[in-house]
């Protein structure tokens, strides 16, 4: 595994690989590994001769009051994961390298912001957006790879890509959870073990709103409400809970098969999302022994 800390060089190794024509993929992270990412690792050797694998902490995408200081690091573990899985590029920018002078152009998200976590962290997506699609035009990959439990950021960088014209193809693989249904975050490691209890209440609720759907609920409203209720009664401070679909991100009154089920709420102080998608459940994603 061979690792890069400017753009000049990641971008010259990446078009050296694929001018001898060797396939390139792209995983962005912010790092901390979990077996989430390590799955799109997987995916991408399917899919390319060579994985870049990227660690930035994206300054833009956290408001203030978030959590940039204390999101969670550890690079060397980070290193041993990406090398025994078989990663091939290591990229890591600073802050300084990927914006060098203060960033002004800004790629927003539109109407696609405006539902789910839009409301609730104002100026995310852009910053999201803005890092993807500089990682897009520095590593210049053939396909780059995201995980659905961030579905309204995997959606938006598919729409950025087929409005945008880049040259490249977005996968969006299922989630990736624990035993117990949690859906894989680096941000898990914020919680106790008795916030980490409380955190399980999420996939739970998702997964009776599914049942309730195969058994014939076709009212998003009344679908929402029951999990909203659900999830304060078990001492989760809720952001939402909306039922969308899956390509406009708007929400549904009438549900059906491939409406996307989608939640936020906070254990504590952190802050989780999950979803799922309505005619899957849970059993559309995937479950690690940890």
């Amino acid at each position: 595994m061979i690792e890069f800390i400017t753009i000049a060089r990641v971008r010259a190794w990446s078009r050296a690989q694929r001018t001898a024509g060797r396939r390139v993929a792209l995983v962005p992270t912010m790092g901390y590994l979990h077996a989430g990412h390590l799955r799109l690792v997987e995916e991408a050797r399917g899919r390319a001769d060579d994985v870049v694998l990227s660690i930035f902490v994206n300054p833009l995408q956290f408001a203030p009051t978030e959590d940039l200081d204390r999101y969670p690091r550890d690079l060397p573990r980070d290193r041993t994961l990406a090398r025994e899985h078989g990663v091939t590029c290591l990229f890591l920018p600073t802050v300084a390298e990927m914006y060098g002078t203060p960033a002004v152009v800004r790629v927003v998200p539109g109407a696609l912001g405006e539902h789910l976590c839009g409301p609730f962290r104002p100026g995310h997506f852009e910053g999201v957006l803005t890092v993807v699609a500089k990682l897009f035009h520095v590593v210049e990959p053939d396909v780059a790879l995201f995980g659905r439990k961030d579905a309204q950021q995997a959606r938006m960088i598919e729409r950025m890509v087929a409005d945008l014209d880049f040259p490249l193809r977005v996968v969006v693989t299922p989630t990736v959870r624990e035993p117990d249904g949690l859906a894989m975050s680096s941000r898990n490691a914020y919680l106790s073990a008795v916030e980490r209890a409380t955190a399980a209440n999420i996939p739970a609720a998702l997964d009776r709103g599914h049942r309730r759907f195969v058994a014939g609920q076709r009212n998003g409203t009344a679908l929402t409400t029951g999990i909203r209720r659900e999830l304060a009664d078990a001492g989760l401070a809720v952001e939402y809970v909306e039922a969308v679909d899956p390509d406009l991100l708007v929400p549904r009154a009438d549900l059906t098969s491939d409406t996307l089920l989608a939640v936020a709420a906070r254990v504590g102080h952190t802050r989780l999302i999950d979803n799922i998608v309505l005619g899957a459940g849970l059993g559309g994603d995937v479950t690690v022994a940890v």
